[in-house]
Order: C-alpha cells, then sequence, then structure tokens
C-alpha cells in the first residue's frame, strides 16, 4: 500500500477551505434525552432512491458518540440570518438553543425558525472516514421554505453575493 503523503494539517485544511460549503445545524438527542447540536458544513445530499443525505463528525467531537444507534437527527440547512447560531453551535456549550428560536419537527427534535430547509432523518449507517465519522441519514420528511443561504468559505461565514 503506498504511503501517505505528509502534509501539513493547518495548509491541507486551509486548502479545503478553498471550496464554499453551505452551513447546516444537526440537532440530535444528547446523552441525557435532552436535545443538542452541531454546526456541519459538510452535508450533502447522497441518494434519491432510498432518500439519503450524509455529513461528517470529528472522531473527538462529543456528538460523534450519539451516532452509534437507530437514533433520529435533524439537518437544518441555514440562511443568512443564521450566523450567530452556527457560531453558537460550533462551540460546547451546556444550553446550545439558548436565544435561538426553534419549534419541535414531527420527530420531536429542534426545528431552527427561517431555516432554508430542514431534513428529519433517522441514521441509516455510519462509515470509517479517518479523523471523522461519516454519517448517512434516511430522511423520513422535510420542508422548504424561502430565503438566501449561510455559506463558509476560508473560515468565514457569508451571505451570496448578488
Amino acid at each position: 500500500m503506498p504511503r501517505d503523503p505528509q502534509f501539513d494539517p493547518r495548509d491541507l485544511r486551509d486548502a479545503f477551505g478553498c471550496f464554499a460549503s453551505g452551513i447546516t445545524i444537526v440537532t440530535l438527542p444528547g446523552a441525557d434525552g435532552r436535545p443538542t447540536g452541531m454546526t456541519v458544513s459538510s452535508f450533502s445530499s447522497l441518494s434519491l432512491d432510498p432518500p439519503l443525505c450524509l455529513f461528517s463528525v470529528g472522531r473527538h467531537q462529543a456528538s460523534a458518540a450519539f451516532f452509534d444507534a437507530d437514533r433520529p437527527f435533524t439537518v437544518n440547512v441555514l440562511g443568512a440570518a443564521h450566523e450567530d447560531a452556527a457560531w453558537q453551535f460550533a462551540r460546547p456549550a451546556e444550553d446550545k438553543f439558548a436565544g435561538i428560536a426553534h419549534s419541535p419537527g414531527e420527530n420531536g427534535l429542534p426545528v431552527l425558525d427561517r431555516a432554508l430547509c430542514h431534513f428529519e432523518c433517522r441514521l441509516w449507517e455510519t462509515y470509517d472516514g479517518g479523523d471523522h465519522l461519516i454519517v448517512v441519514g434516511r430522511i423520513e420528511r422535510f420542508a422548504v421554505d424561502e430565503g438566501d443561504p449561510l455559506v463558509f468559505w476560508r473560515g468565514r461565514m457569508a451571505g451570496l453575493a448578488a
């Protein structure tokens, strides 16, 4: 097997940051059953039949431990007005939802108010992704709203230019 090339991790992270991506907040039940969440920029569609989506979560993140069973989760696609929420969910906090307007979805997990869309999912499968866990969810329900997206590029969040 060929040897992996040696890259400076910061340089590689900066290179990955050249790819602009949308921002999501994934909500899920925490260890105590109360909802928690995390900011995710690696969300992607995967399949229409069956309806699947995916994202990755760092193995060092506390939330990674919650993707080991048939758990529900909700992916909230963020609009331009959600930048503060995106940063809030990117950091450890006792109550990630403090000051964040939301309501329960049909699966009981928080759906952020004014999210561009949300996908209520059940864990389909997880895969090894090196220092990340690749999470695949089967979409059970979704809803679409209007607005401009929040994007992440080179460590910054921004809206789209006209």
